[in-house]
């Protein structure tokens, strides 16, 4: 009998509890909520999850000497932005200078001589391999000439695009080989480029959406400040990465404020269409029951309405409804735990509604 007696006495206590927690009748007060107005309003249509990329240069450039020598000069400092044939390093020319001073002098007697036997061979005084080795001891030297010539090019390395310079890997006064030694990297940074890969599912419609307009992209990340950079898709891979699914894809971005950084990892944003007119209510108003998603609308004597819905496309905490719902009706966004049909509420601010929910231990 004892045991018996605790059991009912633990029963009447659950029951106690459950109509403690019951939702307010229409003779209870009315139950404080969060309201919002469901908005007809155009939404992007998003690649969902959304891929992250990392950002790559349009160009990358390494710098090599193209004669070896010692660097007598080096004419910009180290992560300076740089213009398309600005001069970058000067390698001592004073060799070059002087091979090509010999070789011109070897080249005026060869061409004095190259007469003289233009001469001789008219006449017939010589013969004809003579002649032709004459002229082509010329022509080689000529040739030599304008292999110095070059050389006293190479002594002066200019950039051969716009970017910003990286880490300098040679000074002043070290002696650098051609071809090997590496002295510098540039990268271009304006416009740039951002690479992701997106499922294979995705691709017929990038392909249609493509033909018609230019696709939007956006590049967010941790501590971005302002808007996020936006850019268009201009790649698309020809195949597909047969061990992950996905095709890659590269998104050219401005980048004139310099927010992007070459081997950045950024998460994409890519707008396939837009929904014109669509109904959109904040995400948190659209709740799950056993019979599927509902919203509590409030109406016109402050009562709510839970009422089936539909839903789409979420984005930025916005989320469409395709059925159930009509722009302009009132929608509870918190504080729907309280909630039945039939219940009365007390629609307050958010600070009204935080300090409700600190004194009652939370709305929802």
């Amino acid at each position: 009998m004892k045991k018996a007696f605790i059991l009912a006495a633990a029963g009447c206590a659950l029951v106690l509890a459950g109509c403690s927690r019951a939702p307010a009748g229409n003779g209870a007060a009315p139950v404080p909520v969060l309201t919002a107005k469901a908005a007809a309003t155009n939404m992007p249509v998003l690649i969902d999850p959304p891929p992250f990329g990392h950002v790559m240069p349009v160009s990358m450039v390494t710098i090599r000497p193209q004669i070896g020598g010692t660097i007598a000069t080096v004419n910009f400092q180290e992560g300076q932005e740089v213009k398309k044939g600005d001069l970058l390093f000067t390698i001592d020319p004073r060799p070059s200078q002087a091979a090509l001073a010999r070789d011109q002098a070897q080249l005026e007697n060869a061409q004095i001589q190259f007469d003289r036997e233009q001469k001789l061979f008219d006449q017939k005084l010589v013969s004809q391999d003579e002649f032709d080795t004459s002229r082509s001891a010329r022509d080689a030297l000529a040739a030599t000439v304008q292999s110095d010539r070059l050389n006293l090019e190479y002594c002066e390395i200019r950039a051969p695009l716009d970017g910003r310079t990286g880490g300098l890997q040679f000074h002043e006064g070290n002696v650098v080989k051609s071809p090997d030694d590496v002295l510098l990297k540039i990268n271009q940074i304006h416009p740039i480029y951002v690479a992701f890969g997106v499922l294979e599912r995705y691709l017929p419609e990038i392909q249609r959406q493509m033909r018609d307009h230019t696709l939007a992209v956006t590049a967010s990340f941790e501590n971005l400040t302002g808007e996020p950079p936006r850019g268009e898709l201009t790649f698309v891979d020809n195949a597909v990465d047969q061990t992950t699914g996905k095709i890659l894809l590269k998104a050219t971005f401005p980048n004139t404020d310099k927010k992007l950084w070459p081997g950045q990892f950024v998460q994409v944003t890519l707008q396939l269409d837009e929904l014109t007119n669509a109904i959109v209510v904040p995400s948190q108003a659209v709740q799950t029951g056993q019979n599927g998603q509902f919203i509590y609308v409030v109406k016109a004597d402050q009562t709510v309405e839970q009422r089936p819905v539909t839903n789409g496309l979420s984005y930025q905490n916005e989320t469409v409804v395709t059925k159930g719902l009509a722009a302009g009706e009132t929608v509870v966004t918190d504080g729907q735990l309280r909630l039945a049909p039939g219940v009365k509420v007390n629609v307050k601010s958010s600070i009204e509604a935080a300090s409700s929910t600190n004194s009652t231990g939370g709305s929802k």
